[in-house]
This record gives C-alpha cells, sequence and structure tokens, in this order.
C-alpha cells in the first residue's frame, strides 16, 4: 500500500507511521518503506547504515528494527546546490540535482528495487511513502519515489492532502489530473489531514471531488492537537521552539545547515526546559546553556558563526553559561578545523572558537555510523550528579576529533570501550559526537540541576513515541477506511 501527497508536508509520513500501527495491531508483520528520502535528520540503523529519522519512527511503529532497505536512498542538502547521496546507508558522492537524476534513474534506483523486494518478500505488508508530490511535472521522467515505485510494487496508492494549507480540493483535483493516465489507474483514493470544523460542511466538496475524479475519499483525519511525533526536515524546524518561563533557558544555534536537530526534540517535550532558536547574537541573550548543533558543513557554518558575530559572543558567555557542542559544534568549539578538500573543493584551515583543546580534520569521504551506549564521566561539576549513568545514543560524523589536554565526556561501553567527547574551562565547556544525548533523562536531568529543578519527562523519548503512535493507530482506524484497504491488500482482519 503506497501513501503519497500533494505535496512535502501534507500528512504522508505520520499517515504510514499510523497505518504501520494498524496494521500490525491487526497481527500483520509490517514494513515501512520511502525509495528516496531528504533529510538532514538521520539515524544508524540496526544493521549500521544510515537513514531517515522518519523511517525510524514509522519502524517503531511497525513493531521492527529499523533497516537500510526501509530508505535505501538518502539525500542530505550540503550547500552550494548540492547533496550528499547516502545509497544503501552508506555516502557514495555529492552530487547537484541535475547530476543527480541520471544518476537516480541508474545506480539509486537499482538499489530501491532490491530493498523493496526484499521487504516484499520477508513481510505480509509494506507500507510505502512517497516524497514531495507525485506531479512535478518538470521532473517527472526522473522521479524514483513516486508513481515509478508503485508500478514496480503493483501497489494500490492513496493520495493526501492537507486541508489546513488551503486549496484542498484544487491541489487533490490538480495532482490527480496531471499524472499520466496509467498511473491514475493505480490511485484508489484519497485522505484530507488535518482538518478542524464541522464535518457536515467539507461534505459537499467531498462529494464532487469523487464524481469529478472517479475514486472515494477514503478518510478525513482530524488535527491532532499535541501529537507528540519526530520532526522530519528543515521545514518543521520553526515547531522545535518551547518556551516555559522558569524552565532551564537552552539556546541552540539555528546554523544555515543544521542538521540532526532531532537531537533536542526531548527538551521541547520535557517541560523543565525553554527551548530556542537563536540566529544573531541579539537573540542569544544570557541562556543558561548554548549549544551548537550537528552540520552537514562544518567549515561553512563555523565561518557564518564568525561573521554573524555569534562565535565572538558564545566565547564571551563561556565560563558563566554552559556551552555545548554536538557532532560538527563539538568540532567547532576546538583550536582549528583543517579539510583536506571534503567539505570545500580546495584545501582549507579555519579557527575554531578555541574552548576545547581539540583539532579536526577531514581526510576522507568516510563516515563513522555506530550506535552506542556510553557512561557519564564525572569530570564536569555538570556530570558530576549523572556520574555512572548510561544512556545510549549514536554517531554520525564525518572527520577525525582529536583530543590532547582536556578531558573526556563520556565513556563508550558498547560496541566496544573508548574516551569520547571533551571537557574544557573548568567543565563549563563540553563537546561531543554523540547524537540522542538527550533521549534518556541521564544528560537531561544534569541539565535541569543547573536551575534546581527535577525533569518533568523521566522516560526515553522513545516510550513516549510508541505511546503516541498507539493513540495516533486509534484515530486513523476510526477515520480512514481501513477495510478498503484491507481489501485492495487481499488481506483479512
Amino acid at each position: 500500500m503506497m501513501v503519497q501527497g500533494t505535496s512535502s508536508g501534507s500528512g504522508k509520513s505520520v499517515l504510514v507511521a499510523g497505518l504501520c500501527r494498524v496494521f500490525r495491531r491487526m497481527g500483520f508483520k509490517v514494513a515501512p518503506f520511502k525509495a528516496q528520502n531528504m533529510s538532514l535528520n538521520s539515524y544508524v540503523s540496526a544493521d549500521g547504515g544510515e537513514i531517515a529519522r522518519a523511517q525510524v519512527f514509522q519502524a517503531l511503529a511497525a513493531g521492527v528494527e529499523p533497516l537500510t532497505i526501509m530508505n535505501p536512498v538518502l539525500l542530505k542538502p550540503r550547500g552550494d546546490s548540492l547533496s550528499q547521496v547516502i545509497v544503501l546507508g552508506k555516502p557514495v558522492v555529492d552530487l547537484d540535482a541535475k547530476s543527480y537524476w541520471s544518476f537516480a534513474l541508474s545506480r539509486c534506483w537499482r538499489a530501491i528495487t532490491r530493498a523493496l523486494r526484499r521487504l516484499m518478500e520477508e513481510f505480509d505488508v509494506v507500507v510505502v511513502e512517497g516524497a514531495g508530490s507525485p506531479a512535478e511535472i518538470n521532473l517527472y521522467e526522473y522521479d524514483v519515489a513516486n508513481m515509478r515505485v508503485a508500478e514496480y510494487a503493483k501497489s494500490p496508492v492513496v493520495l493526501v492532502a492537507d486541508i489546513e494549507r488551503g486549496g484542498v480540493f484544487a491541489s487533490i483535483y490538480g495532482t490527480v489530473k496531471l499524472l499520466k493516465p496509467r498511473h491514475r489507474r493505480l490511485l484508489r483514493g484519497f485522505v484530507v489531514n488535518k482538518f478542524r470544523g464541522d464535518l457536515d460542511i467539507l461534505r459537499p466538496g467531498l462529494e464532487r471531488l469523487e464524481r469529478e475524479l472517479g475514486i472515494p475519499c477514503l478518510g478525513v483525519l482530524p488535527y491532532v492537537e499535541g501529537l507528540k511525533a519526530p520532526l522530519e526536515d528543515s521545514l518543521s524546524l520553526s515547531e522545535l521552539t518551547a518556551l516555559r518561563p522558569g524552565g532551564v533557558d537552552v539556546a541552540v544555534v539555528r546554523l544555515p545547515k543544521i542538521s540532526n536537530f532531532t537531537d533536542f526534540e526531548p527538551l521541547k517535550l520535557d517541560e523543565s526546559f525553554s527551548l530556542r532558536l537563536v540566529a544573531s547574537k541579539g537573540d542569544l541573550g544570557r541562556p543558561d546553556v548554548v549549544v551548537i548543533p550537528g552540520s552537514k558543513n562544518t567549515i561553512s557554518d563555523l565561518e557564518w558563526l564568525n561573521e554573524v558575530g555569534l562565535a565572538d559572543a558564545i566565547v564571551n558567555l563561556a565560563g558563566k553559561t554552559l556551552v555545548m557542542g554536538v557532532c560538527a559544534g563539538y568540532q567547532m568549539l576546538g583550536s582549528k578545523v583543517v579539510d583536506e578538500g571534503v567539505e570545500t573543493s580546495t584545501p582549507k584551515v579555519v579557527e575554531g572558537l578555541n574552548l576545547l583543546d581539540v583539532e579536526t580534520r577531514f581526510t576522507s569521504y568516510r563516515k563513522e555510523l555506530l550506535r552506542v551506549e556510553a557512561e557519564v564521566l564525572g569530570f564536569s561539576p555538570l556530570l558530576k550528579p549523572v556520574e555512572g549513568l548510561r544512556f545510549k545514543g549514536y554517531v554520525i560524523h564525518m572527520g577525525r576529533t582529536t583530543r590532547r589536554s582536556c578531558k573526556p565526556a563520556f565513556k563508550l561501553v558498547k560496541p566496544r570501550a573508548r574516551l569520547e567527547g571533551a571537557i574544557g574551562l573548568d567543565g563549563t565547556v563540553i563537546g561531543t559526537c554523540l547524537h540522542g544525548l538527550f533521549d534518556e533523562p541521564p544528560m537531561r536531568i544534569a541539565l535541569a540541576k543547573l536551575k534546581g529543578l527535577e525533569v518533568s519527562m523521566s522516560r526515553d523519548v522513545w516510550s513516549v513515541w510508541n505511546e503516541e503512535l498507539d493513540r495516533l493507530a486509534s484515530i486513523v482506524e476510526s477515520r480512514v477506511d481501513v477495510d478498503f484497504m484491507l481489501n485492495e491488500l487481499r488481506l483479512k482482519r
């Protein structure tokens, strides 16, 4: 079963997650699939590859471990009109849009069909998510994520549209009419998403659309208040903010090429924290914690920090405010970043913020991809109260960062033992390569104690999301014609 959308942000990812949980609760063995995703929020799959966080959330909904074959192609924009192309979990090349399309039709399409075939052989139901819109007529012949996938899998297609944006009837009608006739025949119905109001007022429009298009409306999903689901891409970055007077004031630097900002979602869900994004020194103020997050281009974003004056502002706060750097942010806190032509077209050396005695070198295109278990070391006053506590995280890391005179922040205990991260300025500056730092309680507990607070969310964020998936599935099952879908799949409850 394939879910396509009239646009990006129409609700494909959430509907796929809901359907995965619905089918799982019926007893089927279910897997999600998205042929091609463009996102800077990624995760390390069970088989050691890099995939989009959205497919990880969908795998959680399906009750299975996330695998690289669930997202065989991941595009990570890195600036200068280039994207890093990740195929079956591994980075292979940086390409501009024009160069990518011929690459997509050859190497990427082979990986997509192999991955989808494996899932179709191993699972009862594969819920496939499209990308963007299937009716981008300027790119129709190169699209490897929508109707080409449906055609290959002989999959029925459901179209979802977001009514909150306005123009829902026109967007559904226009999308269907712009499809090639053979692709229109794959459409089985449409779903309206994020509806608020009186369904009786909407119904005449739906009935006319059904007559015009010859396909049924399979459901109207309400706007779900307070749904806790991971943010997918930069379109939803503004949703990361959560201002709470009295909470620990955490200012996350809004880097131009910010990546893995999902690291901070647990702070948004935990009412002990006030979370905001800052893009200028005027916005920074005097937070309790300032965080430089991950980036898809460390050199470029480090230069931007200097250009807008944030580098000096952060250096001036160090010692008075806790300064943290995650992944690329950790690299920026060091003495310098040396790029031998990996991130930039020509070799380059850029001075860091000099808050940690570490140095980073980019010497190869290879990434370190690991799921880890880490133990907190007590070399900082911040970390002392949680010394010895363990948490799970993951590493998605290019470049080699060498710690010199400073103490480590953590000890990795799985999959192999090693010291990790760095501490500077009497413990008020902390850097780490670990993503998922706040997914579990230990580091949230440490930050909350800065203001003498207790964390309001004492569980890991994955268990919170798991509960939300049950709520989502109940809404989907009550508002969408799931029996129609089962019939299309030739399955019985």
